[in-house]
């Protein structure tokens, strides 16, 4: 789960982490309202959208005046914003942050994610603050440092330390960003975060640690523990197909591609996406149907999969462990005919019951296209979903 940017710091003020002073407003009269009450001669307007790259889009304006917060609240309020994660389509802003300006004097990057391979926590600096994180990773990947935090032994000082030397930070500046990583962490662990991000991360000409930005998502299956935190979505940043796909207990993200996607298990369907990729073609979705999906939740997915226009070939990619392959192909055969099935239909099972269920697809009088194992399933999909 995201939260907005305004949202992010409400917690990180409960962690002591350092944020700008602003408010929420969803009309420019309240946009000057809320500039009233900040310190300084200097606000920033930012755009409320769940994605990244918002500066660049058009949807952060300084202004000078408070005539010039009415004139870019007005501006951004109701613009499809398009960014590098919005895709071209774009998200309409409904709501903007004002803030008060601050003295920058450096930007960086700071962030933390959970490094499976280790069982730790990674959390992550850069000098190169500002920028799009992943080209610097990809370009100039030894200006990001790593520090590697055992949940066992939780945030130590030493990796404070490691990490604000690593920006070249010293004396009282240093202090303050060891606090602030320490605060970071607190937050991520307590509130059972998937990600936290601040970009940038900013000192000040007073010697400040800032997070002029802050993004953080949140683990799904953890929210029964936060009540506070699942009251923050907000459903008009999210699709219908995804909305839908919640009451159904479906994991559905939307993609850019053609080829709609039925896999279960978060694992199998990311390598389905990946694989499809290596072969040349193009995911529509991602959609998860969890190990324990019904002939009715496969019905479900097959509607949502067909309710975007762009999918030209569907992949069942299914391994049945508790889940049965038989149970998978009663579904699919009764969705394909519920549903007058017109794209490709290409299916892959392996796992438990899978004779039976390759049976029943052969026997279903449908035009179902089989695959031996994911490397054929991929194939077969991108040459229907060209053909079609």
């Amino acid at each position: 789960m995201n939260v907005h940017e305004y949202q992010a710091k409400d917690l990180m003020r409960q962690f002591n982490i350092a944020v700008l002073k602003g408010g929420v407003a969803t009309t420019p009269e309240q946009a000057v309202e809320v500039a009233k009450t900040l310190e300084g001669k200097v606000w920033v307007v930012k755009a409320q959208i769940h994605a990244g790259g918002r500066g660049k889009g058009g949807g952060v304006k300084l202004a000078r005046t408070l005539e010039e917060v009415e004139k870019h609240a007005r501006d951004i309020l109701g613009m499809q914003l398009v960014t590098h994660q919005t895709g071209p389509e774009g998200k309409k802003v409904l709501k903007v942050l004002v803030e008060q300006g601050c003295d920058i004097d450096h930007e960086y990057y700071c962030g933390i994610v959970l490094d499976r391979s280790r069982g730790k926590l990674c959390m992550m600096v850069s000098t190169e603050g500002g920028m799009e994180i992943e080209k610097v990773a990809h370009e100039t990947p030894e200006k990001i440092i790593k520090a590697y935090i055992d949940p066992a032994t939780g945030f130590t000082p030493a990796a404070g330390r490691k990490l604000g030397f690593a920006l070249g930070l010293k004396g009282e500046t240093l202090s303050k960003a060891i606090k602030f990583f320490e605060g970071l962490y607190k937050l991520y662990v307590e509130k059972d975060c998937s990600i936290a991000e601040i970009n940038p991360l900013v000192t000040t000409k007073q010697g400040d640690v800032l997070a002029l930005d802050g993004k953080l998502n949140f683990d799904d299956n953890a929210l029964f523990r936060h009540p506070e935190i699942e009251a923050m979505r907000d459903m008009t940043e999210e699709s219908e197909q995804e909305l839908e796909a919640g009451k159904y207990g479906l994991s559905y993200i939307s993609l850019d591609g053609n080829i709609g996607c039925l896999v279960n298990g978060a694992g199998l369907a990311m390598g389905t996406l990946d694989i499809l990729k290596l072969h040349g073609g193009t995911p529509a979705n991602f959609l998860d149907v969890g190990g324990g999906a019904t002939k009715e939740t496969v019905q479900k997915a097959f509607t949502i999969i067909l309710q975007d226009k762009n999918v030209k070939a569907i992949l069942v990619n299914i391994f049945g462990g508790i889940m049965k392959c038989d149970i998978i192909a009663n579904g699919v055969v009764d969705a394909a005919k519920e549903l007058s099935l017109k794209v490709p239909l290409i299916v892959r099972l392996e796992g438990t019951n899978v004779a039976l269920g390759k049976k029943i697809l052969a026997e279903s009088g449908l035009k179902i296209t089989p695959a031996n194992d994911l490397a054929d399933a991929a194939q077969k999909a991108v040459a229907a979903a060209k053909g079609a």
